[in-house]
């Protein structure tokens, strides 16, 4: 499908970034990481590099942590599995927001409307964000549900991925 504009920055995009993956959870281990398997293994396939991984407690200053952390690491990218929800919890979307300079609220428009088609209303509980930081981190927070990982990696963050570090770049 060609889009003009988007197609002539697509290429001039860098095809690799150095991304890090952050699982929040106060329950999953590596082992039992299905998200995180699945955010590692996408990327692994497209080529690009894991700069770090880490599976965090749902806690705001834990989350912003991790996202110094990946920064330090190299990481142009952080994706962020859990604590999207509502529940008493779920505190991912604070945390994110709470570092987010630049908001980029398609992505979260976009993954409500495309888990519709799958979840039907249920979708409207969902509060994946995704942004940049201040520091120049783009930051996707996503459920932690693997079908919502699989659906925001290959529908939308990994078809824009290089296309965001290009925009960065100018």
């Amino acid at each position: 499908m060609s889009h003009g504009v988007p197609d002539s920055h697509k290429a001039r995009a860098p095809r690799h970034a150095r991304v890090y993956a952050i699982t929040c959870s106060d329950s999953r281990t590596e082992a039992t990481d299905e998200g995180g398997g699945i955010i590692k293994a996408a990327l692994a396939k497209a080529g690009h590099t894991l700069s770090g991984y880490a599976i965090v407690p749902d806690e705001p200053s834990r989350i912003v942590a991790e996202l110094a952390r990946a920064r330090d690491a190299g990481g142009q990218v952080a994706l962020i599995t859990g604590g999207t929800g509502i529940t008493s919890r779920d505190s991912t979307y604070e945390a994110v927001c709470g570092v987010i300079a630049r908001p980029l609220p398609g992505f979260g428009e976009l993954f409500r409307m495309l888990s519709y088609d799958a979840i039907g209303s249920a979708a409207m509980l969902s509060r994946a964000v995704a942004g940049v930081t201040r520091e120049g981190l783009i930051v996707f927070a996503m459920p932690g549900s693997p079908p919502a990982v699989q659906l925001a990696m290959e529908q939308l963050i990994l078809p824009e991925l290089g296309h965001l570090l290009e925009e960065l770049g100018r």
